[in-house]
């Protein structure tokens, strides 16, 4: 595995409110609220690294020298539908001129392959090395749908090291699929956990992201 770009965001504030979302009794509610909690310290990581340039302001006092976000890149954020959606609500809140592009794709349970169903990137970008990408998935687990999202940048041109990749949780299995197809994206993590299981489910994880944070789980 190339652990060379994989950041793990090891904050307490992380670890307490992965306890939460980790138990089973947690209600939707509570884990909604827990994962928001967990994504603004994963997007502050996720973005410490974007380029700034310098402008002149005007303060109530005088001018002076201040710094922006570099204006000739354009972030965009990706959510992978639907467990996705619960970061671009954070994402849009931090980056509020982002653009958001989604994807869709659910996983087939036999095959463990990911099945697009939705895609709202455009067939071709102008100045893809000027693109900064957010892909967001609250779970890295096989990686198979994370390297379909990845590849549908790179095959635009975008650079790999414009890309992030953001979860809260990710198995080691995942991880060096990913890393060894593109080594030279950031990936961005509250955990790596154990191991898969034989469905491939993250062992300890916590459970089916989507029907917990939706409250669609089977009584």
């Amino acid at each position: 595995m190339n652990s060379n770009n994989i950041c793990i965001v090891n904050h307490p504030l992380c670890s307490h409110n992965l306890s939460i979302i980790r138990d089973k009794n947690t209600t939707a509610e509570v884990f909604r609220s827990a994962i928001k909690r967990i994504t603004y310290l994963l997007f502050y990581k996720a973005t410490e690294d974007l380029e700034l340039e310098e402008i002149e302001v005007q303060t109530p006092l005088e001018k002076c020298k201040s710094k922006i976000l570099n204006r000739k890149n354009e972030i965009i954020i990706a959510p992978i539908l639907r467990a996705g959606l619960i970061f671009s609500d954070i994402a849009n809140e931090i980056i509020p001129y982002a653009t958001v592009r989604h994807i869709g794709m659910y996983r087939d349970e036999e095959t463990l392959t990911p099945i697009w169903y939705y895609n709202k990137i455009p067939v071709e970008f102008d100045n893809p090395e000027n693109k900064i990408i957010l892909i967001l998935d609250p779970m890295l687990a096989t990686g198979n749908s994370a390297i379909d999202a990845i590849r549908l940048f790179t095959n635009k041109k975008v650079p790999q090291k414009n890309i992030r990749f953001v979860s809260l949780i990710s198995a080691p299995e995942g991880l060096e699929k990913v890393t060894n197809a593109f080594p030279d994206i950031k990936i961005v993590t509250a955990s790596i956990d154990n191991c898969l299981n034989e469905f491939g489910y993250i062992r300890p994880g916590l459970g089916d992201a989507g029907d917990r944070i939706f409250n669609t789980v089977e009584k």
